[in-house]
C-alpha cells in the first residue's frame, strides 16, 4: 500500500462521517414532523458505508515493489503526470446509498389532531432522539479518529521530505 493512498483513505473516512452526521441531524430536525410531502410521518434515515478498494499492483505477500519507483510513481501523481505507470488506488470508504428505517411508526391517539385518521391516531416518526445522540457521538468520534490519522500522515509526509537536508 502506497503511503500517500492512506491519506485517501483517511480523507474519504472524514467525508462519509459527515455525511452521515448531516444526516443524523436531519433526522433529529425531523424527529417531530407528523406530515410530509409525500404524505405521513418522516421515516428515519441510515447511512450505509462499504470499502472502496481497487488494487493492481503489488499485495503485502508479493515481491515488495521498490521505494524508487513508488516514490517515483507517488512524485508523478503531485506533479499532475499520474497514469503514465501509476498502479494503485485505495479510495478508502463510500457511501453505498442512504435507506430508510423500517421501523413502524410510533401511534399517538388524538382526534383533534390535524393528521389524525378516522379512527383518531397520527404517527410521529420513527426517529430516537437519544439513539441519534449516541449515533452522532459515534460519526464525531470517526470523523475525529480519521482526521488524527491524516494528520500523522501528512506529519510524516513533511518529515519524510526533509530526509537528507543538511
Amino acid at each position: 500500500m502506497s503511503f500517500l493512498g492512506n491519506l485517501d483513505i483517511a480523507v474519504s473516512g472524514m467525508i462519509a462521517e459527515r455525511t452521515r452526521a448531516d444526516v443524523i441531524a436531519q433526522n433529529v430536525a425531523n424527529a417531530d414532523t407528523t406530515r410530509t410531502a409525500e404524505g405521513g410521518p418522516y421515516v428515519r434515515q441510515n447511512v450505509v458505508f462499504t470499502e472502496n478498494k481497487t488494487y493492481e499492483g503489488k499485495g503485502y505477500l508479493d515481491p515488495p515493489i521498490e521505494f524508487k519507483t513508488v516514490l517515483g510513481q507517488k512524485l508523478d501523481e503531485l506533479r499532475g503526470l499520474a497514469g503514465k505507470h501509476h498502479t494503485e488506488q485505495y479510495d478508502g470508504v463510500v457511501i453505498t446509498e442512504i435507506v430508510e428505517d423500517q421501523t413502524p411508526p410510533t401511534p399517538v391517539y388524538d382526534p383533534t389532531h390535524p393528521d389524525a385518521d378516522e379512527d383518531g391516531y397520527y404517527y410521529l416518526p420513527n426517529v430516537d432522539v437519544a439513539e441519534e445522540q449516541i449515533d452522532m457521538l459515534a460519526a464525531t468520534q470517526s470523523y475525529s479518529a480519521n482526521l488524527t490519522i491524516f494528520n500523522s500522515l501528512k506529519t510524516l509526509a513533511q518529515k519524510a521530505l526533509t530526509i537528507g537536508k543538511g
